[in-house]
């Protein structure tokens, strides 16, 4: 198996989490290159490689500059969301595999792109929805694979966080329509991928409401939606930023006609009920699965999501979260921006839209 050279291109807040896992990840990848406009950034996790390696990538501003001098396999991309699909494609067409963080776009049309792009050059796109890899979830993905729910009734996604100004300032593409959304795109979306996931995959319509209530941001501050999935289950969705005085839950339950699993944690990373009809090999394995937190909200499931995702390059097949697989969670959030513009039903099939339809648009609470 070849090992892949890899570019980082962006070392902002979630820049660790690849740093580890290429570090995790050393013999099957070599991180070559990282690359900041900021260039201290780019210098402090080319030195956190360094310094657990003994080797250090080569560090750049320009990450076109890196692409033009550097032997690179892989790109992964962790930049602002709203840079995320100009940067994919420009890397997609000079042959190179993307990896790349949540979300994989801010609107359809470029998600459609790049999927479209890397299939006619050949290369593996990957979208960063690492919870998928926690260990309680593959459990619970493989129960419902198995049909021990029964028939699925509903799926709940609960992201009950505290985002305050001081996060928004920190970084000021955050929750503006242009470079962001708000809650929904930002802080849930992991938790809508792993409730599409669970729930079939292909969602019918999509309602939801929205509004901002507590932070000086242009997009929302809280969200709900409501799915209604082609095999008939609902799927239900409640985020928010506005958790007094610091985060609260991040939950997912699944109900079924035969079974009820709720994965939770601060990273659903832990199983809090596990109770099926009928009993199986799988379920003496649970009670391990109840253990400790990981450090942050963001888990550990970067280093084996860099696992698969090398693989998939390496055998020219799929990853296990897709481009395909990645545009659905941001889909479903942007037909429920769209609901909120519209105040209908919005069907998921065939959906054209962007965060940037939101902008003449007023989802604050009066």
């Amino acid at each position: 198996m070849k090992k892949l050279r890899f570019a980082l291109i962006g070392c902002g807040r979630i820049s660790k989490n690849h740093i580890a896992a290429a570090v995790a990840n050393a013999e099957t990848m070599e991180l070559a290159v990282v690359c900041d406009p900021v260039l201290e950034n780019a210098e402090k996790k080319a030195n956190d490689y360094l310094e657990a390696t003994g080797v250090k990538p080569v560090v750049y501003a320009d990450y076109k500059k890196a692409l033009s001098e550097q032997e690179i396999d892989c790109c992964a991309i962790a930049t602002e969301s709203g840079y995320h699909a100009e940067i994919a494609l420009y890397c997609i067409r000079l042959g190179k595999s993307v990896l790349i963080e949540k979300p994989m776009a801010l609107s359809t049309a470029d998600a459609e792109q790049m999927i479209r792009e890397a299939k006619e050059k050949g290369v593996a796109l990957g979208v960063c929805h690492q919870n998928r890899f926690n260990a309680p979830i593959q459990e619970l993905h493989k129960a419902i694979d198995d049909g021990r729910f029964g028939k699925l009734v509903s799926g709940t996604a609960c992201v009950f966080w505290n985002r305050g100004m001081p996060y928004y300032e920190q970084a000021p593409w955050r929750g503006t329509w242009a470079q962001d959304g708000g809650t929904l795109m930002n802080q849930c979306i992991h938790d809508i991928d792993l409730l599409q996931w669970n729930l079939g995959g292909e969602p019918e319509t999509v309602m939801a409401m929205t509004g901002n209530y507590l932070r000086d941001i242009e997009a929302e501050d809280f969200g709900a939606i409501l799915i209604r999935f082609k095999n008939g289950a609902i799927g239900i969705v409640e985020g928010t930023a506005c958790v007094y005085p610091k985060n609260l839950e991040e939950t997912l339950t699944i109900l079924g006609g035969t079974g009820t699993a709720v994965i939770g944690g601060i990273a659903v990373n832990r199983v809090e009920t596990w109770n099926f009809e009928t009993p199986a090999e799988q379920d003496s394995r649970i009670a391990a699965l109840a253990g400790t937190d990981p450090k942050d909200v963001y888990g550990s499931g970067h280093n084996l999501l860099y696992a698969n995702y090398i693989h998939a390059v390496n055998t020219h097949t799929d990853p296990l979260v897709s481009g395909e697989e990645g545009i659905k969670a941001m889909k479903i959030i942007l037909a429920a921006y769209k609901s909120q513009k519209t105040g209908k039903a919005v069907p998921f099939e065939g959906l054209s839209f962007s965060t940037l339809d939101m902008d003449d648009s007023d989802v604050r609470c009066r």
